[in-house]
């Protein structure tokens, strides 16, 4: 009989929808309405949350920080300066069919060293919402 594991895996719906909570959790005590979205890493979409006072266009930036941040493997906050004119990555967000938003707010999840998703938060300042996005993803580690 094999003794069970140390840390019993949680479900990825139950992953995502702690990301979730954790972000809306944090938007809250700072007063802010956000929208929250969850993207495993093929970047379909596992939860999603939008505050009924939130901006409508959170749900769409929020979704698309996630996405941003799951293609390029990096938070959205440190890719700002790459699409500024003469950045590495400056035709970027028109050259795909795929949406990209480069304002920070969004970040990949990782477990054990691999990419699982990303989550993106939207509605706040920028740096509000890659705050909320990273307190999110280390309730998660």
């Amino acid at each position: 009989m094999r003794p069970p594991p140390q840390h019993p895996r949680r479900h990825v719906h139950e992953d995502a929808e702690l990301l979730v909570a954790t972000a809306r959790r944090a938007a809250e005590e700072a007063g802010v309405t956000v929208s929250v979205t969850v993207l495993d890493a093929g970047g379909h979409l596992l939860a999603f949350r939008r505050d009924d006072r939130a901006v409508l266009i959170s749900g769409e930036t929020s979704t698309r920080k996630a996405y941003t941040a799951l293609q390029l493997n990096t938070p959205t906050a440190d890719l700002v300066d790459a699409v500024q004119p003469g950045g590495l990555f400056h035709t970027l967000p028109t050259a795909l069919d795929r949406p990209l938003l480069f304002i920070a707010g969004g970040v990949p999840v990782h477990r054990d060293g691999r990419l699982i998703g990303a989550v993106g938060v939207g509605g706040g300042a920028p740096e509000q919402d890659h705050g909320f996005a990273t307190a999110a993803v280390r309730a998660l580690a």
